[in-house]
């Protein structure tokens, strides 16, 4: 008996190990076949040699039963252009996946294009393809890639021109003496941290109000379109005498920054023209240690602290310009002027302020104080001058400095649209035909080439 009980124990193990084995040899999967979140995956225009954004999709299995992927294959194999990563794992190629009943997969899409020295946009293509229960089925991968020049921690001077793209990654420098000059309809491209860096030097953008000169980030893709600090800027480091004219810059983290000026400059370090500068991560324009700045159909807007920020001395003239604080972290001001700084080797630098000229501009945005001062003297005296003559400012309360002269006072200047970052003024506007149109505060034209009229309206644009 004992011997029989022993032998029965055996019988029905090795049963029941048979049994299961069988069941997993008879898993049955489904026979349908897959589904996708899209049929194509699309990449807005890349530069060669700069890699995408990541894209996805995803693979789904409907049926109530497991379904074996038998090939995942990226037909271009190694020599695409496109990267893939399903669910985590980078190739080319992927076998025997098994998808469980209702549920899915992500795959992954990147891709970086080749030099091919073509100026115009064109199209690459790709796919890959799913072979599942004898069935293929392909998603296309589709990239819209245009050539450009390219500058990686390099001097850069002579022209540059509108037949290519100018993409910058890390620095271009132009070196001590030497002279950049950029051509109408240009478009620059700066890589993340990117600088045009003007060392000792001339920096001369020349757009031209039917072609003007375009600065933002490489990444063109629509997620990046209102994305700000996506480089740093414009850099002028003791300057030679620079002129920007007719430039759009956005996306940044600083616009422009001037530091000092050269000690052979007997005028302004920085003349900037029919320009807008604007969703920049810090400031439009930032002019540091004594840089000189004269602007004229300036529209500073919408970035992330202040539209004109002086720090530590200087001096700056702006007519017929519009400093607007929209989008500033916390309320922020939209002009900052302060003549110290403390700076890493433990001394506090003071500086003059002594030419301080805003004329016929507006000065406006969401908070309450508009323009602030934060000024210290050295050995009791310090010069910091205060010119504003016909402006539109929000102040409150309002300055009594009688450096203010003939100042609408906290009125709504009536954008288009605000919002939208439309900032023309409307023909209800209190800044209609109250500009001061005499010398030296009157300017000719507006930001878009529109002859002023007589007389002429506060800011930067003009109603016909």
């Amino acid at each position: 008996m004992r011997k029989l009980l022993f032998i029965i124990p055996v019988v029905l193990m090795a049963w029941a190990a048979s049994f299961l084995s069988s069941c997993k040899k008879d898993i049955l999967f489904s026979k349908e076949n897959l589904s996708f979140s899209v049929d194509t995956v699309l990449f807005d225009t890349v530069f060669t040699t700069v890699g995408s954004t990541t894209k996805r999709f995803k693979i789904y299995n409907t049926s109530n039963r497991p379904v074996k992927i038998d090939h995942v294959i990226l037909e271009g194999g190694q020599s695409s252009p496109y990267r893939v990563n399903l669910d985590g794992v980078s190739g080319v190629k992927f076998s025997d996946i098994v998808l469980p009943a209702n549920d899915s997969l992500y795959m992954f899409v990147e891709v970086t294009l080749g030099e091919n020295n073509d100026p115009s946009i064109f199209i690459i293509e790709d796919k890959v393809r799913f072979e599942t229960n004898g069935k293929e089925q392909t998603v296309q991968l589709a990239a819209w890639g245009q050539d450009a020049y390219f500058y990686n921690n390099e001097y850069v001077n002579g022209d540059w021109y509108a037949d290519k793209p100018h993409v910058i990654y890390n620095l271009a420098v132009v070196p001590p003496s030497q002279s950049l000059t950029i051509h109408p309809g240009t478009r620059i491209h700066m890589h993340k941290g990117a600088m045009l860096y003007v060392d000792s030097s001339e920096l001369h953008i020349q757009g031209d109000f039917d072609n003007k000169v375009y600065i933002e980030g490489d990444r063109l893709e629509p997620f990046y379109k209102d994305v700000s600090g996506q480089y740093y800027g414009i850099y002028l480091s003791k300057a030679l005498p620079s002129t920007i004219d007719n430039l759009i810059m956005r996306n940044g983290t600083v616009g422009v920054h001037i530091f000092s000026e050269h000690p052979s400059n007997t005028g302004y370090t920085l003349s900037i023209t029919n320009s807008e500068i604007y969703n920049q991560a810090s400031y439009g324009i930032f002019n540091y240690s004594g840089g000189r700045v004269y602007g004229e159909n300036l529209n500073i807007h919408s970035n992330g602290l202040y539209a004109y920020f002086l720090l530590e001395g200087g001096d700056h003239t702006f007519k017929h310009s519009q400093f607007l604080s929209y989008g500033s972290e916390g309320g922020q001001p939209a002009v900052a002027i302060k003549n110290y700084f403390t700076r890493t080797d433990g001394f506090t630098y003071i500086g003059d302020v002594n030419e301080g000229a805003f004329y016929n501009s507006i000065i406006y945005g969401g908070g309450d104080i508009q323009i602030v001062y934060d000024t210290l003297t050295q050995n009791g005296t310090v010069n910091i001058d205060l010119d504003y003559n016909t402006n539109l400012i929000k102040q409150i309360p309002i300055s009594s400095h009688p450096g203010f002269v003939n100042t609408i006072w906290n009125q709504n200047p009536q954008f288009e649209y605000v919002e939208g970052q439309v900032f023309k003024i409307l023909p209800s506007s209190p800044a209609k035909d109250n500009a001061n149109s005499n010398t030296p505060y009157h300017v000719t034209t507006d930001i878009i080439g529109v002859l002023r009229n007589t007389p002429t309206d506060i800011g930067a644009y003009e109603l016909d």
